[in-house]
């Protein structure tokens, strides 16, 4: 990819990274509030939770961002970190984070979402 088209690329990541560090989710909201109503408590709980994962997506995706632009600055950027081909423009241009090609990405997302079998012991008698 020649400088030019990597700076549109650049200057999306870098405003989502600006977007995350400003902290577009608060922490406050993972404060452990105190209630004598249970469904006060639960209502908090649920709040904290939603909270909790939003965080850790921005969290998440600060990585992405970070690491784009880390491949921006090393010249791979758009190229799949799996098998090593041109990742498509359409899908940088809807996921400019993307380190992935969309085959490797879906081999992926198939591999973390195979729930792992136990290992059977196999003892000599």
């Amino acid at each position: 990819m020649t400088k030019t088209e990597l700076k549109p690329f650049r200057r999306a990541l870098e405003n989502q990274r600006a977007e995350f560090a400003n902290g577009s989710t608060s922490r406050e909201a993972l404060a452990i509030e105190t209630s004598p109503d249970e469904l006060d408590r639960i209502e908090n709980a649920n709040n904290r939770d939603y909270a909790m994962s939003n965080l850790e997506r921005a969290t998440s995706r600060l990585r992405d961002v970070r690491s784009a632009l880390c491949r921006v600055d090393a010249g791979t950027f758009g190229i799949c970190v799996g098998c090593e081909e041109n990742i498509t423009l359409k899908r940088l241009v809807a996921v400019p984070w993307a380190s992935y090609c969309i085959a490797c990405q879906e081999a992926t997302d198939r591999n973390q979402n195979t729930p792992q079998i136990g290992r059977s012991l196999d003892i000599a008698a």
